[in-house]
């Protein structure tokens, strides 16, 4: 078997085209050369040796993207248009692979390789590998976020109920990724709404056209892809099959919408916020769900205040942490804050609104099961609404002087 220093010059090998490139140049100077190989082969050493660590890994990528960027500096400064960044990318790739072999069961290390293939804009690597991640981590709640987030960035809603869906069925410990889906069903919301509206856009294309390409209806037993993106099949397992398929090709074409289609999409109970009140539901029947786990939900829904269902989805949170915990801090927060859901701060509808709130702050006061830790999520309101810009001096005094009270009715 070969030792650690074989190993070494081997890949340090496959560098020299690259850095007789940096010579012939002059990007580089050969003192400059004979340094970073110097350190080049210190990494190299490192990594290979018995007993590493990701950190280890995650230091030598740093130092090679720093090379990198150094050398498109220099190549912009010599007006040199030659050289390109792809043998560094490839040799980075290299490393994070060697690096994820290695050390399988890191979390940050996947993390890192997937934000450095996103910063390349390797779609099609950046895929495989969480594929890869998510194999290896299925109850890992924040892979399967990033995953479901990125296809819903890209538009591709299907992709990204997909895998939200899948990552529920493993991680029902924590509320976290339940919580991300909700958050992420109402961005779609938001985005719907806007299309409706005639925002984001362009002139001569019809709203409700846009509003299907969002949403799109997509045949067969597997979620297809709408660019060139030709997979490997990786990652299809990951895919939760279209109940609606009813066995069709996979190849079938997306139906042709007609107006009675229209208007059933624009009456679709998804538009009146029923998937985000689904995903609440039946989070309730999880080993996770309690007071503290609801409010996060209620927290979720309330910063969408663009959303017009926004309103029967938080009453809907809000009713059942009331059915079930009624007295519980957490359940007497969101009732305080609940009437200034939707107001600006800097409006003229919140002073009223706030008067709503401190009446209910008075009386939750009174019958909560746990006075003090209310009052430090109110103060720890009261102190997010105080920092912003602009706001009336008046108003001011009153949050101070409810926050000395909230404070000395728990001393």
């Amino acid at each position: 078997m070969a030792g650690v220093s074989d190993k070494a010059r081997f890949y340090l090998e496959r560098a020299a085209p690259e850095l007789r490139e940096f010579e012939e140049k002059e990007i580089f100077t050969k003192d400059e050369i004979r340094a970073l190989v110097s350190k080049r082969s210190d990494y190299e050493h490192l990594i290979l040796a018995p007993g590493t660590k990701p950190t280890d890994f995650l230091a030598y990528v740093e130092w090679e993207r720093s090379l990198d960027r150094l050398r498109a500096k220099r190549c912009r400064r010599l007006n040199i248009r030659s050289s390109s960044s792809h043998a560094s990318q490839a040799r980075t790739f290299g490393i994070f692979e060697r690096a994820v072999l290695k050390h399988p069961g890191c979390v940050p290390l996947w993390l890192a390789y997937l934000d450095f293939a996103a910063d390349v804009k390797a779609t099609k690597r950046w895929r495989r590998i969480c594929t890869r991640a998510l194999r290896l981590h299925p109850t890992e709640a924040g892979l399967w976020a990033l995953a479901g987030r990125r296809a819903a960035r890209s538009g591709d809603m299907e992709r990204a109920r997909a895998h939200f869906l899948r990552g529920c069925r493993f991680c029902t410990r924590e509320p976290t990724l339940w919580v991300e889906y909700a958050r992420c069903e109402m961005e779609w919301l938001a985005r719907v709404e806007a299309k409706k509206k005639g925002k984001g856009v362009r002139k001569g294309v019809n709203v409700m056209e846009a509003i299907k390409a969002t949403e799109a209806v997509q045949e067969g037993d597997t979620i297809q892809l709408d660019d060139d993106d030709d997979e490997s099949g990786d990652e299809d397992e990951l895919l939760l099959p279209d109940p609606d398929a009813q066995g069709q090709s996979s190849k079938a074409k997306p139906k042709v919408f007609n107006e009675e289609e229209t208007k059933k999409l624009e009456q679709s109970p998804a538009l009146s916020g029923a998937i985000p009140m689904a995903i609440f539901d039946i989070s309730r029947k999880q080993p996770f769900f309690g007071p503290v786990a609801a409010e996060m939900f209620f927290d979720a829904f309330a910063r969408f205040s663009e959303v017009s269902c926004q309103e029967r989805v938080v009453q809907h949170v809000l009713a059942a942490m009331e059915e079930l915990f009624p007295n519980h801090p957490c359940t007497c927060s969101c009732q305080i804050r609940e009437p200034l859901i939707g107001v600006g701060v800097l409006t003229a509808a919140f002073p009223k609104a706030l008067r709503e709130s401190l009446t209910r702050l008075r009386r939750a006061l009174e019958s909560t099961s746990d006075r003090k830790a209310l009052a430090s999520k109110i103060v720890a309101w009261l102190d997010t609404v105080l920092e912003t810009e602009g706001l009336d001096e008046a108003i001011k005094t009153v949050l101070e002087h409810t926050k000395r009270s909230v404070v000395e009715s728990t001393g």
